[in-house]
């Protein structure tokens, strides 16, 4: 998920239970872009050279920590890197919700639905 602040998301994908979330997150960052200086702030999932160099190539600047066990580590901003919960405290919002977090609908259609509908009631309230 792409959010914009702790109240909104720019885009979403769902992917398997059993895969990993960087090949799914670049496939994400196709479909959006920014003209101007963006900062793209990315957990440690997302810290391989493929991920951040899509994201520089649709104009974000990735902030995103390198592993501890990386070779040649890079710097980031953290005090940017810090504002990442807000990430985390959207999906605790849309998590209210009970078929959100447990997942009872067996189509990907209808679960997107109810997560739209999630973030839809979220925004009003």
């Amino acid at each position: 998920m792409v959010t914009t602040s702790a109240k909104s998301a720019l885009a979403f994908k769902l992917s398997p239970g059993n895969a990993h979330d960087a090949p799914e997150g670049r496939e994400l960052l196709e479909t959006i872009y920014c003209d101007f200086e963006c900062y793209m702030l990315m957990d440690r999932a997302y810290e391989g050279y493929d991920t951040r160099s899509k994201a520089a190539e649709q104009g974000f600047i990735p902030v995103v920590p390198p592993k501890r066990n990386r070779v040649d580590p890079w710097e980031y901003d953290k005090e940017l890197y810090k504002r990442r919960n807000e990430v985390e405290r959207f999906f605790l919002r849309i998590k209210r919700f009970r078929r959100v977090f447990t997942r009872y609908d067996k189509l990907d259609s209808v679960y997107i639905g109810i997560i739209l509908f999630a973030m839809i009631f979220d925004a009003l309230m």
